[in-house]
């Protein structure tokens, strides 16, 4: 009898799991099960579409052909309610049911909605699937004015959209700065000013206490944290993710903001793996748990994943240094490895459009991020991934031109 193997998610993850176990094992029953409506598509590209910069074409990675011609079960529109490891069994909304040797858990996350009065209202858009891109696209390029709440790397999405279609934004923030976990000052003030000359106005140390809406239902307007009310009949919110777990409720696989596995991406259940946004996993190289919402970290679960499911010998560590990048300005933005976290950190501002920041933990580089020159990427990530101990040489580190030979030999140090 052939293994079967399941798989909950089509995003990136899960269908990179779904192409290597085919790849690994040419006779197994594979069965991917998604509540999407399409196949895998690029969620990096969806923003450009979003803009109105993109026609949906160069957007879907895989048609359904793809599946049938690797001879996986593509299931779209199709809900799961529950897992029974000991039986071995995926439920779903209409009573289907897989049966796994090995299961794979991809379901990633939904977007949290913001606790205010009338944050359904009609107009208000969270971004996270190519319908919400459609959705967004069409709003946007009809609206004058808007608002965007979120201070993170899918809030600025959101406001580059609102640049991108001509509509009158007030970007409102928590802190007193875009993504303060990641930036100082110095670094946001970049980011601040290359907002506002694509006319969207940041309003800082605010918040949301609600909306208006007119008869229809229709969002007009966005109340913030001092009362001052702001035209919008279009908004967007970014302000984090629900990972998608309550179907494994019952099932003993450990959840804390997430599912947590192991550098295998085993979860502390047998035959259940996990991949992709919905992870909680030990990092090998950071030395502790971590999460990681990159598309390439995604990509990397879902295959060491599916290695580790087939394989009957030596396992597979995942072991990787992500980036994430921005290109919404006339200059590059790049963050890599885990920049908002450490014990130590290090920056420099080289122009009005150029800054570099680098975190550390235990004396070695964990993360960083790069405007305006990312060039050096590749040399930093070097370090983080052969664990180098450098944070006593930060001002080799932060030069313009940062040469690693320059570095002491660690034996040295």
């Amino acid at each position: 009898m052939s293994e079967s193997y399941v798989i909950i998610g089509d995003g990136i993850a899960g269908s990179s799991a779904a192409e290597t176990i085919r790849e690994e094992k040419p006779d197994a029953d594979i069965a991917v099960i998604t509540d999407e409506g399409e196949a895998l598509y690029n969620r990096i590209l969806i923003k450009e579409f979003a803009k109105g910069k993109l026609p949906e074409a160069p957007i879907s990675i895989h048609e359904p052909e793809w599946y049938d011609e690797r001879d996986i079960d593509l299931e779209l529109n199709t809900f799961v309610t529950d897992i029974d490891p000991d039986a071995h069994e995926v439920h779903t909304h209409a009573s289907g049911t897989y049966t796994y040797d090995k299961l794979l858990v991809a379901t990633g996350g939904t977007p949290t909605q913001l606790p205010v009065d009338n944050s359904d209202a009609d107009g208000i858009h969270h971004f996270w699937t190519f319908q919400d891109a459609r959705r967004i696209a069409e709003h946007a390029e009809a609206a004058d004015t808007g608002t965007v709440v979120g201070a993170g790397l899918l809030g600025i999405d959101l406001a580059a959209i609102c640049a991108a279609q001509d509509v009158e934004a007030k970007y409102i923030m928590r802190g007193n700065r875009w993504w303060r976990y990641g930036l100082s000052l110095d670094g946001a003030e970049i980011i601040h000013d290359a907002l506002e000359e694509k006319g969207v106005e940041p309003v800082l140390e605010s918040g949301v206490n609600g909306f208006k809406t007119d008869d229809d239902g229709n969002v007009v307007a966005t109340i913030d944290a001092d009362d001052n009310e702001y035209e919008s009949d279009f908004v967007g919110i970014a302000i984090g993710l629900n990972f998608n777990t309550e179907y494994l409720q019952g099932s003993g696989v450990e959840t804390d903001n997430g599912v947590v596995v192991d550098q295998y991406m085993q979860t502390n259940v047998d035959d259940i793996y996990a991949a992709g946004d919905i992870t909680r996993f030990y990092d090998v190289i950071l030395d502790e748990y971590a999460q990681n919402g990159s598309w390439g970290s995604a990509k990397q679960q879902g295959v060491i994943a599916a290695k580790n499911m087939v394989a009957d010998d030596e396992e597979k560590e995942f072991r990787w240094v992500s980036s994430y990048s921005i290109t919404h300005f006339d200059f590059p933005f790049l963050s890599f490895g885990f920049p908002t976290m450490g014990d130590d950190e290090c920056e420099e501002k080289y122009s009005e459009t150029e800054w570099r920041r680098l975190s550390f933990k235990d004396g070695k580089l964990i993360g960083g991020v790069l405007i305006g020159d990312i060039a050096p990427q590749g040399k930093y990530k070097d370090l983080i991934r052969n664990e180098v101990e450098c944070a006593d040489q930060k001002e080799i580190l932060l030069e313009k031109d940062f040469d690693p030979d320059k570095l002491a030999p660690q034996q040295e140090q």
